[in-house]
């Protein structure tokens, strides 16, 4: 029985410790930018602003696409006017 009491007690306090730094973490700081001498001091009265090196940006070049071709239907061809069986066809397309 002392063995379970004393892990629960064990417990609760490492449950109180922990609230207690994610309280501390939480906490906001001083914010000092660089030329309050908060970051890069360098000596007594010489402050430098902080140096940020990138990498080149690679930018693909654009993607030129042609106009799409409009699409023809096929020609059909003209029949001229005839008589077809004794029947006088007027001319039209085929």
């Amino acid at each position: 029985m002392f063995e379970v009491v004393a892990v629960k007690r064990l417990g609760s306090f490492a449950a109180v410790a922990a609230l207690i730094g994610a309280g501390v973490m939480a906490m906001p700081g001083h914010a000092q930018a660089w030329w309050r001498g908060g970051c890069c001091a360098v000596g007594i009265g010489i402050i430098a602003p902080p140096i940020v090196v990138a990498p080149p940006i690679y930018a693909p070049p654009p993607v030129y696409y042609p106009p799409p071709v409009a699409y023809a239907p096929p020609q059909r061809p003209w029949i001229p006017p005839h008589w077809e069986g004794g029947y006088w066809v007027p001319g039209h397309w085929g």
